[in-house]
């Protein structure tokens, strides 16, 4: 990891950011060395590299619950990161931390996820068991570290430390072994930045509100089972209480975008309590807490694990979601087994992706490589590649060219 050159006169941020906020000035680095960028600081730059790569512009037709080509109102993985960072800028701004890497976490979070959302990344680790198992988190770390091929100097986007430590919000021990210094926290027990713990929490708050408007649109939750939810009741009750004879559509919208502030005022309230209690002097202090300091009050806690658990009875495990991830997780197993047993039907480029991780890492090597392949595809994409394969009607030469 090599130091940031020092910044020059181009170089600005007018955030008026506290001591131990992430600040680009003092970053730990990238992992190669570059010139500072001219009227941008280093996180405007990881942001920019994060918005301008293909794996983010394959998050539009990658979904979390539904397949994409389902509906076309329901959101995708691109959708869903631009609400995430929406949420985070407006916590960091508030609590004083540097937005720029906020939002550049943000943007990747899900850089790494697999078709078909869980259910992908639940077929896919299956696959990989015999040969170190998939995590999407260090998947997302691997994109930016090092399957993006746009630039002369460096594999990957050679992103700062600060959002990398961002991107990597869990990790198994033995993996993060083998990450060097962003997985050392793993190892020592410490935590990310503030500006890496707000974002996870966001991430949630934004999923957790946005599935129920996903949920309803797509009729496997009704408002009547919602009602039995105090965070949900509390708000509808609100809103029912100003506003007389609303439509279902803006009565969900009132409730939903209510929620999601409740639950960042009660974030940065806390947070705040938190903060002033550790008496914080610098980011190395964030970094060496005993417990993370974002976090929710003990109340909205309880709120907030009420509706988890009746998302994951009511929405993800419905039959016809079930239906829909089980077909999506025969195409991604289906995929895997038939270019591990016939290299030769992948496309050039992902072939020669695969054999050169062969010759470096033998057999794991290589399923490492299918599995960067299958990670990148979009939903539809790997509709289209197992029509492909599978489907004796596309036996035209046209059909079978990617």
């Amino acid at each position: 990891m090599t130091k940031r050159n020092n910044p020059d006169k181009h170089s600005s941020y007018n955030g008026h950011l506290v001591a131990y906020a992430c600040n680009d000035k003092q970053s730990i680095g990238r992992r190669f060395n570059e010139t500072h960028p001219t009227y941008r600081n280093e996180y405007q730059r990881d942001r920019d590299r994060i918005i301008h790569s293909a794996a983010f512009r394959r998050l539009e037709y990658k979904t979390q619950v539904f397949v994409n080509h389902e509906g076309d109102l329901f959101r995708t993985r691109l959708t869903h990161s631009l609400e995430v960072a929406q949420i985070a800028r407006s916590i960091s701004r508030e609590l004083g931390l540097h937005e720029d890497v906020t939002e550049a976490i943000a943007l990747a979070h899900d850089l790494g996820h697999t078709p078909f959302g869980h259910a992908g990344q639940t077929a896919l680790n299956n696959c990989m068991k015999d040969f170190g198992g998939f995590e999407h988190n260090i998947q997302s770390l691997r994109v930016v570290d090092k399957l993006e091929q746009k630039y002369a100097d460096f594999d990957g986007l050679n992103l700062t430390f600060e959002t990398r430590e961002g991107i990597l919000k869990h990790c198994a021990i033995n993996n993060a072994k083998k990450l060097g210094d962003i997985g050392l926290r793993f190892l020592d027990k410490t935590y990310p930045s503030l500006e890496a713990q707000l974002t996870d929490y966001s991430d949630e708050i934004a999923y957790n509100n946005h599935d129920i408007d996903d949920g309803i649109r797509y009729g496997l939750i009704t408002m009547d089972s919602l009602l039995k939810i105090e965070l949900f009741r509390e708000q509808y009750d609100i809103v029912n209480k100003r506003y007389t004879g609303l439509d279902d559509k803006k009565l969900i919208h009132e409730i939903i975008r209510r929620m999601i502030n409740v639950m960042v005022i009660d974030l940065i309230d806390t947070s705040r309590k938190n903060i002033a209690k550790a008496n914080l002097k610098s980011i190395y202090e964030v970094r060496n807490q005993k417990q993370p300091l974002m976090a929710f009050s003990d109340s909205m806690t309880e709120k907030k694990l009420e509706l988890k658990q009746f998302l994951r009875k009511e929405l993800y495990q419905h039959y016809r979601v079930h239906r829909m991830t089980k077909k999506a997780a025969d195409v991604i197993d289906a995929l895997f087994n038939a270019f591990i047993d016939d290299l030769k039907i992948l496309p050039t480029e992902a072939l020669e992706h695969c054999n050169i991780l062969k010759d470096k890492h033998s057999d794991k090597g290589l399923a490492r490589g299918i599995s960067d392949y299958i990670a990148g595809m979009t939903d539809r994409y790997a509709i289209v590649e197992y029509e492909r394969i599978f489907n004796p009607r596309q036996l035209s030469f046209v059909n079978l060219i990617p």
